[in-house]
């Protein structure tokens, strides 16, 4: 936490966050919007981006790669590891522990807590050798129903691939199949190369920034608009500090079969 409302958005400047819809992996709820401040900016650095979902949608329905994710469907490959084993130890390569994601030092009390979730779990080894890595997944549609616009949007993006990691120190060293996330169709089949990318461009091209100033708030509808940033680099007398804080949730209820 920055302040009582406000949290940190967690993620080293040298990081590129590929746009994404805040709590999209999450299987029954999400957030309807999110609150951005601005303490400190830099001139013409650091910028957060919007994408407008709406466009998005349309550009990609409108390709094979837009109707294998209507048909299929994605699941959310998460794999959390042991905080037992890494005690006192270079935790870099650390996406997240299961402990912390679930809160309990119990394995059989977070594969509870992840079933009741609705995820499917199975216990495996880590890319370092350790025991006791909980690898999950959670089957979801690719779509999420927007009651204000009445009409499906695209509410998933390969921000929660392993690419989400290709400048982030640490778990960047490790192979991309090492990787604690990835997502593969609703079927298990992996994405191409090329679909990623087409994927990711589709968000890119319905991009726009928020050019922070000292002061700014931005509150952004996180059904409507994706956000991300590209990675910045700050000189020594530079700094740029955001604070993020979650509005309410909503259930989610998947896509509607004539709200296409």
């Amino acid at each position: 936490h920055l302040t009582d409302y406000f949290y940190e958005v967690g993620a080293p400047n040298v990081a590129w966050l590929h746009f994404h819809h805040e709590y999209a992996y999450v299987k029954r709820q999400s957030i309807k919007n999110l609150g951005f401040t601005c303490k400190h900016a830099v001139k013409e650095k650091g910028w957060t981006f919007l994408s407008d979902s709406v466009a998005v949608t349309d550009e990609l329905l409108a390709t094979e790669l837009g109707q294998k994710l209507k048909e299929k469907g994605i699941c959310y490959h998460r794999h959390l590891t042991d905080a037992v084993a890494y005690e006192g130890k270079d935790e870099s390569t650390v996406y997240n522990h299961w402990q912390r994601s679930f809160r309990t030092e119990c394995p059989e009390q977070a594969v509870k807590k992840a079933t009741e979730l609705g995820l499917t779990v199975e216990w495996g080894t880590d890319p370092l050798g350790n025991g006791r890595y909980l690898r999950t997944k959670n089957y979801v549609p690719a779509f999420e129903y927007c009651p204000q616009l009445d009409r499906n949007l695209i509410f998933s993006s390969c921000a929660d691939h392993y690419m989400w990691f290709d400048a982030w120190p640490g778990v960047a060293e490790l192979p991309r199949e090492q990787r604690h996330i990835k997502i593969t169709f609703g079927d298990d089949t992996e994405l191409t190369h090329d679909e990623c990318r087409q994927w990711v461009e589709a968000f890119d091209l319905q991009g726009f920034p928020i050019m922070w100033e000292e002061g700014d708030i931005a509150i952004v509808c996180n059904h409507r608009y994706a956000h991300g940033r590209p990675p910045f680099e700050l000189e020594a007398h530079e700094n740029r500090e955001l604070g993020v804080a979650l509005g309410p949730v909503f259930e989610k209820v998947g896509v509607l079969p004539d709200k296409w």
